[in-house]
């Protein structure tokens, strides 16, 4: 059975909003711990804890974005695309700009990916996952993500929005007069109307 590709996008979407969920909770749990693991300063009370956890926030952030990582340019192309079709009236003002936060963050996180992989082929072959030169290296692409991955779960709901929106639209097609398909109107019912 395959699919249509309206149903691979409402796919993709779904996916899209799983991470947003699952980011937002990413995120909130990370407060709770820096709130409870620094002092009035913003100084850590344990420096190797706080430096492990948020290792472990920037990897759990990583791993959430890998469900839609393959999608993310189709799914800021399809906004766009959605965006150029709907009337003035039905766009919020941020949602351009948003769709050019998540174009440029998902750059910087295919260079990220491209020069983890690239490191990563570079390593000794005794260097596997759960190695420290393996999970330093990974660590290291990680939290240079970290910004990025967190334009995408703060925007990402743009997508989501502007589809909305598109859905809620009428087609051109069904505002559009409809064709007279029988022969002209005489004077006299013209006149009638």
């Amino acid at each position: 059975m395959t699919t249509s590709p309206n149903q691979s996008h409402q796919h993709r979407l779904a996916q899209l909003a799983v991470f947003i969920r699952e980011s937002e909770q990413i995120l909130a749990d990370w407060d709770v711990y820096y709130d409870q693991h620094t002092d009035l300063d913003d100084q850590p009370h344990d420096e190797d804890t706080y430096a492990q956890r948020a290792s472990r926030r920037d990897a759990d952030l990583w791993k959430a974005f890998n469900r839609i990582r393959p999608s993310a340019k189709e799914l800021v192309t399809t906004a766009e695309m959605q965006l150029q079709r709907l009337p003035a009236n039905a766009i919020q003002s941020r949602w351009v700009w948003q769709l050019g936060v998540l174009d440029d963050a998902l750059d910087h996180l295919v260079a990220l990916q491209e020069e983890w992989l690239a490191t990563r082929d570079s390593l000794h072959p005794s260097a596997r996952p759960g190695s420290a030169r393996y999970d330093d290296a990974r660590a290291e692409r990680n939290s240079e993500a970290f910004h990025y991955l967190d334009e995408w779960a703060s925007t990402g709901e743009a997508i989501l929005d502007i589809r909305r929106a598109a859905q809620q639209t009428p087609s051109p097609l069904a505002t559009t007069p409809p064709v007279r398909t029988h022969g002209p109107v005489s004077k006299s019912a013209a006149v009638r109307k």
